[in-house]
């Protein structure tokens, strides 16, 4: 990997890389916090939201004073491929920076946007071969990158010890940012679609018994909540299947990374102690 930029930071060191990816057949760009000391250490991975890339979680949540704390490596890739060559929508909705963490199947997509098999496969051997790790691995993420959270630990949960997430795109399969995406990514098949939706997932027991808890931020005042996020279908799921969720409504909050700095040491504190059990 390529080191771009080094930062100190809360004892520790801040690095923003750069690697050709077999998987996307792009360059791929990153962050990665390692905290004081010689490790080895647990890995929480940050995915983030539509339009953002490795740089908006790095520079806005303030998550490395709690990851210093407690000795986690935190992992923040960027939301899609990007390039010349590389399939784009003039929407922010669809295309570069917005990849959804699905292995797109239909052209003009499918040759780079593998943000599924980027993340659970590339990411974490990259990052397990290059940093102390104990190779104990959490996940979470804000938006659709809390879909991806959410999705990839249900799916691969031999991967990941615990997930949460902030203000999540709780069932794509029904609102009009996961139906717009999905269609464009995976094809007309809606039964294709139900196995990247977590509200889904959950209610047909996919991960099972693998999660002792996931937990869920949610700002009351998020203009996006009722069309988009809808967190009442997560909450319907997991008391379907008998999954432990913890939906925490934060009154007067929006969709802003100022909700995510808010909240995000309660985060790391919650993986941490998951991370090390």
């Amino acid at each position: 990997m390529e080191t771009l930029k080094t930062h100190a930071v809360h004892g520790g060191t801040l690095r923003y890389l750069r690697h050709d990816s077999a998987t996307t057949g792009t360059p791929m760009t990153l962050s990665v916090f390692t905290p004081p000391g010689e490790g080895p250490f647990p890995v929480l991975i940050w995915l983030s939201g539509l339009t953002c890339t490795e740089d908006n979680f790095t520079t806005k949540a303030g998550a490395y004073a709690s990851a210093a704390e407690h000795g986690v490596i935190i992992v923040a890739p960027d939301t899609s491929p990007r390039g010349e060559g590389v399939a784009d929508d003039p929407a922010y909705d669809l295309g570069q920076g917005a990849g959804f963490y699905v292995d797109a199947t239909e052209a003009p997509w499918a040759p780079h946007f593998q943000m599924e098999s980027y993340v659970v496969g590339e990411l974490i051997g990259l990052i397990d071969a290059e940093f102390p790790t104990t190779k104990a691995r959490s996940i979470s993420g804000h938006s659709m990158g809390g879909h991806g959270a959410l999705t990839l630990a249900l799916r691969h949960p031999h991967l990941f010890r615990s997930v949460s997430a902030f203000a999540p795109i709780s069932s794509p399969t029904r609102c009009p940012w996961g139906e717009k995406a999905f269609n464009a990514y995976l094809g007309p098949d809606r039964g294709v679609w139900d196995a990247h939706d977590a509200a889904r997932l959950i209610e047909d027991g996919v991960g099972e018994g693998c999660y002792d808890d996931i937990l869920i931020d949610q700002g009351d005042a998020d203009p996006f909540l009722a069309e988009q996020l809808k967190p009442e279908l997560l909450v319907a799921a997991a008391e379907t299947a008998g999954q432990t969720l913890t939906l925490r409504m934060q009154p007067g909050y929006d969709h802003s990374y100022f909700f995510m700095a808010s909240f995000i040491a309660d985060h790391v504190a919650f993986h941490a102690a998951r991370l090390k059990a």
